[in-house]
């Protein structure tokens, strides 16, 4: 008998320490939550329901949105705010700011991909890094660069795109914009060539695919419970972060190494094009705080700045059009009449095309700059982004909330909000930016695509302008078509927003195509 309570015992002491830590668990959980108090946003569950909805959570977050303009989440430590009021949002981005961090909880997350630059930092590294970053966005050099090299991969990817229509092949867009979006972001940040959209640089390959799994794995972390004691066991999706953070890290190291060499080869040229150039330039001056690691984490800051927004807009851009074809022929029209093209008009080639496309020309695509305002609206990159409370505070609606309480507004979900954009705000509608054909912005606490308040994102102008020369250089050249228009096209849940499993299309020539090169 005595025997047989031993081993009963050891049998179900894992299930009764399981069952201890559960109701751990829940104790913190709801301890100490002011649950029922009216004055705090009223309880919706807590953050481990969402994995109940986590392939469609942007989706069931509009849900409840549609209910309850701000409403929370529980977690073992604090609250998780979301709402999509824009007076919260701007009380959170620019009235109370200094009130508001990443937080810690935040931080630990995200720590190991974004390191200390400038999307996961606050205070003095923020400032150091906002200013650094500010100065070089608004100078001319780096603007005329980006631009040519815009210009430059804008002609490689309708090459790219040639190939495919030329043999009748369905091609994932997606793919071929995330790969001419780090080879442009590698050029224009880091000096670098990679090649990626030729396929010739197989690291380069390497490192999206390491980046694009990191950036999954690590948002995965929000509504996985165990993620700590994965990462300390270096077991499941913590084992295989691990991996894809090895492989960006070797590729950022290596690239840093060669870009020291080149500076110390040109240490004589003042005029540093690139942006990491300059930032090793200044690391000069303060070698063991602007060390390798520093550097390394400015590089993957700027790569998901730079590649992700862009890409992602640009693949959500092209399914929307194929969906809504009348606007397609829209965005044509402007560009032929922008750029003088008459319907018989024989291009020369894509280099001749684009470098046609001025900063002026630019100006004038009011329509697909609403267009591309519009895609962003209902599929922005970063479909949800928030801040912590570092003090007590009462929002604008009257909610209050706790130290250490996160705060979340929802982009995607506040794109379809009728008590924002009116009863068509689920519609793709490119005119409700325009008024007499000029393109009316709104305020940036309204469409927060592009963050809002002092750390509103430095890059918008650039990516626009990326995002219109690549646009009109492929829809100059050819119709896009889906090649399944049955299937159900939505997003992968993570930090941006992709296309699941891609987005294949067809490509047909129109008829100011046939003499290209």
């Amino acid at each position: 008998m005595e025997l047989f309570i031993i081993i009963a015992t050891f049998l179900l002491l894992p299930f009764l320490l399981f069952f201890i830590a559960f109701c751990f668990l829940l104790l913190r959980i709801f301890t100490n939550k002011s649950i029922k108090n009216p004055n705090y946003p009223p309880v919706m569950g807590t953050v481990f329901h969402q994995l109940l909805y986590f392939n469609k959570l942007y989706d069931h977050q509009a849900e409840v949105a549609e209910k309850h303009r701000t409403f929370r989440l529980l977690t073992p430590i604090q609250s998780e705010i979301y709402t999509t009021d824009t007076r919260n949002i701007e009380h959170v981005l620019k009235t109370n700011f200094a009130n508001y961090s990443k937080g810690q909880h935040n931080r630990d997350i995200f720590m190991d991909l974004f390191g200390e630059g400038i999307f996961a930092v606050d205070g003095g590294a923020w400032r150091h890094q906002r200013k650094l970053a500010s100065f070089e966005f608004s100078t001319r050099v780096l603007r005329d660069f980006s631009c040519a090299v815009f210009r430059t991969n804008a002609a490689k990817l309708a090459g790219k795109v040639k190939e495919f229509s030329d043999a009748g092949r369905v091609f994932d867009v997606q793919d071929i914009l995330m790969k001419c979006g780090l080879d442009s972001i590698f050029k224009v940040g880091f000096g670098v060539e990679l090649n990626c959209l030729e396929g010739s640089n197989q690291e380069g390959n390497a490192f999206i695919k390491a980046f694009d799994d990191s950036n999954a794995l690590v948002y995965w972390r929000y509504v996985d419970p165990l993620w700590t004691l994965k990462r300390f066991l270096n077991i499941g999706s913590e084992a295989s972060l691990k991996k894809s953070i090895k492989v960006m890290d070797d590729f950022v190291y290596n690239l840093i190494r060669t870009k020291r060499k080149q500076l110390s080869i040109q240490q004589y040229t003042n005029d540093k094009e690139d942006i990491l150039s300059r930032f090793l330039l200044e690391s000069q001056k303060d070698p063991e705080q602007m060390n390798d690691r520093y550097l390394r984490d400015i590089i993957l800051n700027f790569t998901i700045a730079g590649k992700d927004s862009t890409a992602n807009t640009l693949s959500w851009f092209f399914y929307v059009l194929t969906k809504h074809p009348l606007v397609q022929e829209k965005v044509v029209q402007e560009i032929r009449e922008v750029m003088d093209c008459g319907d018989d008009d024989k291009a020369h080639g894509y280099e001749d095309f684009v470098a046609k496309i001025t900063d002026g020309v630019l100006e004038k695509m009011q329509y697909l700059h609403a267009a591309l305002t519009e895609t962003l609206r209902l599929y922005p990159a970063v479909p949800i982004d928030g801040r912590c409370a570092d003090a007590d505070d009462i929002l604008p609606d009257g909610h209050k909330l706790k130290q250490g309480d996160g705060v979340y507004y929802m982009s995607y979900a506040m794109g379809r909000m009728s008590y924002i954009w009116g009863e068509d705000a689920k519609e793709f509608r490119p005119e409700r930016w325009l008024n007499n054909g000029v393109f009316q912005p709104e305020s940036p606490f309204k469409f927060v695509a592009f963050h809002a308040g002092p750390r509103i994102c430095l890059g918008k102008d650039f990516a626009y302008r990326q995002m219109k020369i690549s646009a009109m250089t492929l829809l100059h050249f050819f119709r896009f078509k889906l090649e399944d228009a049955t299937r159900n096209v939505t997003y992968k849940t993570m930090f941006t927003l992709h296309i699941n499993g891609g987005l294949h299309l067809q490509a047909i020539p129109r008829r100011n195509f046939l003499s290209s090169k």
